[in-house]
């Protein structure tokens, strides 16, 4: 079936609901074009509202290179959404944002000429304890500028009326991009490879947040065919926040596996004292890991294997625990309950499956 088939089949179909996995270059942007042409009015109106790959490309980075960078800002296109800027308050985005728990701060520039215009750009800076005083704008990361482009298209949706003009559907094609596995083993042989080729004669500083990326790269460099060239001059590390600053932690437990990582993760908290509420979140992602590997579709079961007593309540109450408005980082240490509840299901675990956690 071509895109357009399957816009008109998910056109004609009577779910209200539809969740589609698809990998990257499969055409999920295309089916949204697909979708939106083919649920068009007939004079062109759309019924609509779409968040895909062309909602991020109206939001384009001005450097202001000039002026050395002074007014560095996020320069917004004008598109058929532009009118429902003036609808819009920097509070609005806020209610959005605030979940993602953001470092920066921000502030709308419209059009000095044309206010009805809509938004121009948005500068960022950091929040600084006089409001009062304006602070230097500065370029956010590209991750904390896509988590501000969807928080913005949701506050148009949810508060300026744009849902409430096109409110046949809302088509959202991956909100926060991402790689799939081949992907990311595509990206990791491209890093090797610019090792390979400049580590003698410039130094090379690689940082990522995906466990399988830093995974890959950590096999080949310490197990691989070259690790006699490498075990000298390779520093293998985890940039750690802790307490509200920043760490370079040696990584000499050569715990590279994403399920390890997370119980080392707990273990620390726990021998610390400082179990929180989003660390259940951590145990139900090594929970649904082992399932997996089990080859079981619920954690309930390995609950049961471990030796849980109540092992559907404690799932009940680990899923509520790991609800998404529960496991924003919490800064209240847990009930007694609920820590022993944890500890518990932490040692069933090692109990059963005597994990190497320690080198």
């Amino acid at each position: 079936m071509t895109h357009a088939e399957i816009a008109e089949a998910l056109k004609a179909g009577h779910e209200k609901v539809v969740l589609a996995y698809a990998f990257n270059t499969t055409g999920k942007t295309r089916l949204c074009v697909a979708y939106k042409d083919a649920t068009k009015e007939a004079d062109g109106t759309h019924t609509g509202v779409y968040y895909n790959a062309y909602s991020e490309d109206l939001f384009v980075w001005e450097n202001d290179e000039d002026n050395e960078g002074q007014n560095k800002r996020l320069t917004i296109r004008i598109s058929s959404l532009s009118v429902y800027h003036s609808s819009l308050t920097e509070d609005n985005v806020r209610d959005r944002l605030n979940a993602f728990k953001p470092k920066f701060g921000f502030r709308f520039n419209l059009y000095e000429d044309d206010p009805a215009k809509g938004i121009e750009s948005i500068s960022f800076f950091i929040p600084s304890q006089n409001p009062d005083v304006l602070q230097p704008s500065i370029k956010i990361s590209r991750g904390e500028e896509r988590i501000f482009v969807w928080c913005f298209f949701l506050a148009l949706f949810e508060f300026a009326g744009l849902g409430e003009d096109q409110a046949g559907h809302f088509f959202i094609d991956d909100p926060v991009s991402s790689l799939d596995d081949h992907n990311i083993f595509i990206t990791a042989e491209t890093l090797f490879e610019l090792i390979e080729n400049y580590h003698p004669k410039r130094k090379i500083i690689i940082t990522t947040h995906h466990v399988g990326l830093f995974s890959i790269l950590c096999g080949w460099l310490r197990k691989g065919d070259q690790r006699e060239k490498y075990k000298d001059i390779v520093k293998i590390c985890i940039l750690s926040g802790k307490t509200g600053s920043l760490s370079l932690e040696t990584d000499k437990k050569d715990v590279q596996l994403y399920h390890l990582r997370l119980l080392q993760v707990l273990e620390q908290a726990r021998k610390a004292d400082d179990l929180r509420a989003y660390h259940f979140a951590l145990l139900r992602q090594v929970l649904e890991n082992i399932a997996s590997f089990l080859g079981k579709g619920q954690f309930g079961y390995v609950l049961d294997q471990i030796g849980i007593v109540d092992p559907n309540d404690t799932a009940d109450i680990i899923n509520t625990l790991s609800h998404k408005k529960v496991y924003y980082y919490e800064t209240d240490l847990l009930v007694p309950d609920r820590r022993v509840m944890l500890e518990n299901v932490l040692t069933k675990i090692q109990d059963k499956y005597h994990f190497a956690l320690h080198s």
